[in-house]
């Protein structure tokens, strides 16, 4: 069903305060983008598109109106720090992503503290299942998956992406997932003494269902024979802890079997590493353009 951007923006279900200011301002100005107006003409939405019976578990797709049936499909998780966060996030995206002749999908997801860590995670691997069985009906392909996110998001991202064994048991095909390109992800959960209030206390305040499973919900704990082309980044002024744990994640991932990068976005902090994404010329829309190109050549089916 399709709903003017600012009737859905309306009906957003209300969540706990974010943590800090900078976290608030963002919110405000990608809901805000959501909300301005209709989408330049040439792209269709399909909203709320149910993957599970949650009522989180729903997804925006956004796609030409050109009819085209093979395109690559980039799916995209929000931040929010797993507490908060909308699918709507995402929708300022669109017009870069299907430029780029992908077909663009935001999720949903379930949020702690109701649903704490690794329901995310689980909702994660629904979710690319259901994109790929459902591809024909997005326009896309199945076997041409790209997945990334900001934040919170790129440490779901991560997590599917590099944890094989779970993604083979919820049916996500071997090959499926070309590449994935993680915003300012968390990439480590663990912390030896948590600041009380601290961002960090959160994830075992509030995210984690056991503070035994920070390095099991770590994605750089998950890298060795790894298989999927990983391209990080991260802002010049992004938080420490997300800086730290992409450099770390990174020199792991550069001694596995796929290729790998990590990219220090010159002057952007955590939230503008995202926002930044406005622009279809961004760093990180090359990156992703140069990688479709390369697929394509290397396989003269995808177009």
């Amino acid at each position: 069903m399709t709903h003017h951007p600012q009737n859905l923006l309306s009906r957003l279900s209300p969540q706990p305060p974010l943590p800090f200011e900078a976290a608030q301002a963002y919110e405000e100005t990608v809901l805000g983008w959501a909300a301005d107006a209709p989408l330049p003409a040439g792209i269709a939405v399909a909203r709320d598109r149910a993957y599970g019976p949650d009522p989180q578990h729903r997804c925006d797709v956004y796609r030409s109106t050109d009819a085209r049936d093979d395109a690559p499909i980039l799916i995209f998780w929000h931040g929010g720090g797993w507490t908060n966060g909308y699918k709507e996030y995402v929708a300022f995206m669109a017009p870069a992503v299907v430029g780029l002749g992908m077909v663009l999908v935001a999720p949903g997801y379930r949020l702690a503290p109701g649903h704490r860590l690794p329901a995310a995670f689980e909702d994660g691997l629904a979710l690319t299942r259901h994109v790929i069985t459902h591809a024909a009906d997005f326009g896309g392909r199945g076997d041409q998956i790209y997945l990334a996110g900001h934040s919170a998001g790129a440490h779901l991202a991560a997590l599917v992406a590099l944890r094989r064994e779970e993604a083979g048991g919820a049916g996500i095909p071997p090959g499926a997932i070309r590449a994935c390109l993680p915003v300012s992800g968390i990439m480590d959960l663990h912390h030896p003494d948590p600041p009380a209030a601290s961002l960090e206390e959160r994830i075992y305040s509030m995210v984690l269902s056991d503070a035994a499973h920070d390095a099991v919900m770590s994605p750089l704990c998950w890298t060795v024979g790894n298989t999927i082309p990983m391209y990080l980044s991260h802002g010049e002024s992004d938080s420490a802890r997300v800086v730290h744990s992409n450099r770390r994640m990174a020199a792991l991932l550069a001694r596995q079997p796929a290729p790998s990068q990590l990219h220090e976005e010159p002057g952007l902090d955590h939230f503008a590493t995202h926002t930044c994404l406005r622009d279809p010329k961004a760093a990180w829309y090359q990156r992703l353009a140069g990688l479709l190109q390369a697929h394509r050549r290397l396989d003269p089916s995808a177009v």
